[in-house]
């Protein structure tokens, strides 16, 4: 079940379990903030999730919809230690896991097939790789080594039918780019959430929201702080990583 030095985890909130590894790869709470952000139907809908990684995205959808979802992977290892998390949690019936290349995806899945697409692209130009210490597997995750932002929006359209909506987290200072990447595509933002380290702090993490062939009409949704002043979790963030305690 589990290789070299991979670990089982829990995903409390959703009491799930996933596979995870510090040296190939492990989800980072950027990954439970997009998945609670990001609308989903209930029971009838396609999902899919691009830059999959380990399948954490995936999994924490899984408690939220009945929905089918589809995880997108590009390497080989992270899409074997997904899969082995979705059989092990038994969802198989309603997560698959396939390895490919985003910019691809939409003509092995079907151009305009699906109603939510979910998104946590590489954050760094490739040009800002300075840590030659990252494993190759880290550096494609972080880096823009194989994906860049306009080719993961412009995937993400392709995808989407009309009025589905499509769901990103990214760096604070790429808002620009997304919003322009998302109207290039057809991708109007309706919605935007900005995440503080703590109050008092820039913001260093934005979530946003766009629906296919949308209306301009952008709502700026109430900040998300993530640590308090003692320096734990918010009751907010608290919340999404462990349920109602």
């Amino acid at each position: 079940m589990l290789l070299d030095d991979e670990r089982l985890d829990y995903l409390l909130a959703e009491d799930l379990r996933i596979i995870q590894s510090p040296s190939v790869f492990s989800f980072s709470l950027d990954a439970v903030l997009l998945a609670r952000f990001a609308y989903v139907p209930l029971k009838r809908g396609k999902i899919v999730d691009l830059c999959t990684g380990n399948g954490a995205i995936p999994l924490f959808l899984s408690a939220r919809t009945e929905s089918a979802i589809v995880g997108v992977e590009l390497q080989e290892r992270l899409v074997h230690m997904a899969q082995r998390s979705v059989a092990y949690n038994g969802l198989e019936e309603q997560i698959q896991i396939i390895e490919g290349d985003v910019k691809e995806i939409p003509a092995r899945l079907g151009i305009e097939k699906y109603d939510v697409v979910t998104c946590n692209p590489p954050y760094f130009p490739a040009h800002e790789l300075s840590d030659k210490n990252l494993s190759e597997h880290m550096a494609i995750a972080r880096h823009e080594l194989h994906l860049t932002l306009d080719e993961s929006v412009q995937a993400a359209s392709k995808l989407l039918k009309q009025g589905g909506k499509a769901a990103f987290v990214h760096r604070s200072g790429r808002l620009i780019d997304i919003i322009t990447a998302m109207r290039a595509n057809r991708l109007e933002p309706k919605r935007v959430r900005l995440v503080y380290p703590k109050a008092g702090k820039e913001a260093n993490t934005l979530l946003i929201e766009g629906i296919k062939d949308g209306k301009p009409d952008l709502k700026i949704l109430p900040p998300l702080i993530v640590y308090g002043e003692n320096g734990e979790y918010t009751e907010e963030v608290r919340e999404l990583l462990y349920g109602n305690e």
